[in-house]
């Protein structure tokens, strides 16, 4: 008698096929109820969303996920876009290149204190959506009333905190890149003070800070390696035997993994793989990155 593979299910958790869409470049990913359809990673899809039917880009693929991880409403894939959606797609691009000079010129005429960040059609067209920034509360009615004379059709404004504004916008960081929230962060983390510390950099806001005012996104997605390199690393003050002699770590540089250790005298640099540590110190500061 042949060999049978028995598996046991009883545990398996009940899986469901989603796909991952998003809107814009770097957007948040929403998932979908794909149905009959089997797409491909860029593919461009219609979907019903709150808003409406919207065009959307495949970010993941047809995948197996457990159902209790899906947050509902689980909203289905309307169909994979064919050349008439594309072409009205690129025509509501066009209406809104038209749309949001006319909406900057209102802003202005009616002394708003509000900054235009930019403008959105629904793949329908039964609503512009008009995304700002704003330091305060605003009374747009007025606003909303001539624009939708204008583009004859719903206007619905949108007030965004100023790190959204920064990811709509683009631009370029400090290090000469594209912002990272504007061309691959799909979303906003926690970013702290104590990420920068730990990476030594100046704690000077100025030069932590990204154009939107905020301590940068990069402190938090390199931070994890910073961790990772500081555990293996004796920090500042620690007692450690290297290959001269028995010394005390006075600096340390946790991405290259030299530290630079007094011998008497003498400070000598050693790798932090050719010493042994005696007794540890403690975390502040000292790196020379």
């Amino acid at each position: 008698m042949e060999n049978e593979m028995i598996v046991n299910t009883e545990n398996a958790p009940e899986m469901t096929e989603i796909i991952g869409v998003r809107y814009r470049n770097a957007g948040k990913v929403y998932y979908f109820n794909p149905g009959e359809f089997k797409v491909k990673v860029d593919d461009c899809v219609i979907v019903e969303t709150q808003r409406g039917l919207e065009y959307g880009y495949v970010a993941v693929a047809n995948s197996m996920v457990p159902t209790e991880s899906i947050i509902p409403p689980f909203r289905p894939v309307i169909r994979v876009a064919d050349e008439a959606d594309r072409e009205r797609y690129e025509t509501n691009k066009r209406l809104e290149e038209e749309a949001f000079p006319i909406c900057k010129q209102k802003i202005a005429e009616l002394g708003l204190e509000m900054k235009l960040i930019n403008v959105e059609y629904t793949f329908d067209n039964s609503r512009l959506y008009v995304y700002y920034f704003a330091e305060s509360r605003v009374d747009f009615r007025e606003l909303v009333k001539e624009l939708g004379h204008i583009v004859r059709t719903r206007v619905e404004m949108r007030q965004i905190p100023i790190r959204d504004a920064a990811k709509m916008l683009g631009g370029l960081g400090v290090c000469g890149r594209p912002f990272c929230c504007s061309s691959f962060l799909s979303d906003f983390v926690q970013v702290s003070i104590k990420m920068a510390k730990e990476q030594n950099l100046s704690l000077n806001s100025l030069k932590i800070s990204g154009t939107c005012g905020r301590l940068m996104c990069c402190l938090r997605f390199e931070h994890e390696t910073y961790e990772e390199e500081i555990k293996r690393t004796p920090p500042v003050d620690s007692t450690v035997k290297t290959p001269e002699g028995v010394g005390t770590v006075t600096e340390i540089s946790v991405l290259t993994g030299y530290i630079k250790v007094k011998i008497g005298d003498n400070i000598k640099p050693f790798h932090r793989d050719s010493v042994t540590v005696l007794s540890r110190g403690h975390r502040d500061n000292g790196s020379a990155e």
